[in-house]
């Protein structure tokens, strides 16, 4: 599977703008493109982003989902408004698969608005290009413990992927290797950080969290 988290930059005051489109039009409408949209959600530290993610089969699939719903009526006639909310759509990281892997939710139907209770926090790493492999090892072997052991168990990691983007209308990050780990907490309240010792012997840069709520829609919750 191909990944894609998607984090966009969007005026002051039109994250709920962009989510009530997002829900109403945008999901179905991707997946029976061919892509699948596995959530998405409300950064409670940056109120004016929107993260989400969505997978594809591979690369080539990727390729003919993306170009079904851009070249379809359905974005056709919403683009106008959803490129309105945004100043920035291209904070984009392509990932794959690097262990474990997300429990889904059936999806509440449209018109759906009370919020899970639930926070994933997205940790994600700048990896030393030159320690990639110790890195995998180490956190497979060492952190993945630290972290169960500390009440902040990894649900879903995810390594770069280097593949050509075969969308290019839509740019991605490039040039880095990151890798990102999610956990899952119930409340909001639960919520905690754990220190992996050595951790950031293997980054180039201090790890990033993203802390995001569940929208009503959202498929992970």
């Amino acid at each position: 599977m191909i990944y894609e988290l998607r984090r966009y930059t969007l005026h002051p005051g039109e994250r709920d703008t962009l989510i009530g489109l997002f829900e109403r039009e945008f999901v179905e409408t991707q997946e029976s493109a061919g892509m699948d949209v596995v959530g998405h959600f409300r950064d409670l530290d940056a109120p004016d982003t929107f993260p989400w993610l969505r997978a594809f089969t591979d690369m080539d699939s990727r390729k003919a989902a993306l170009s079904a719903f851009y070249g379809g009526p359905v974005w056709k006639a919403h683009r106008d408004a959803a490129n309105a909310t945004m100043i920035d759509s291209d904070d984009v990281l392509l990932l794959r698969p690097a262990g474990y892997g997300f429990r889904r939710s059936p999806r509440p139907p449209v018109g759906a608005a009370a919020l899970p209770s639930s926070v994933y926090v997205a940790t994600i790493c700048q990896v030393d290009p030159d320690a990639t492999g110790a890195f995998h090892q180490f956190f497979a072997e060492r952190a993945a413990p630290v972290l169960a052991e500390g009440g902040a168990a990894p649900v879903a990691c995810f390594a770069s992927e280097h593949a050509v983007n075969t969308f290019p209308a839509l740019p991605v990050r490039t040039g880095e290797e990151v890798f990102v780990w999610f956990a899952r907490f119930e409340r909001a309240e639960d919520e905690r950080v754990v220190e992996v010792p050595a951790l950031e012997g293997f980054l180039t840069a201090a790890p990033r969290r993203l802390r995001l709520a569940p929208a009503a829609r959202s498929a992970l919750r």
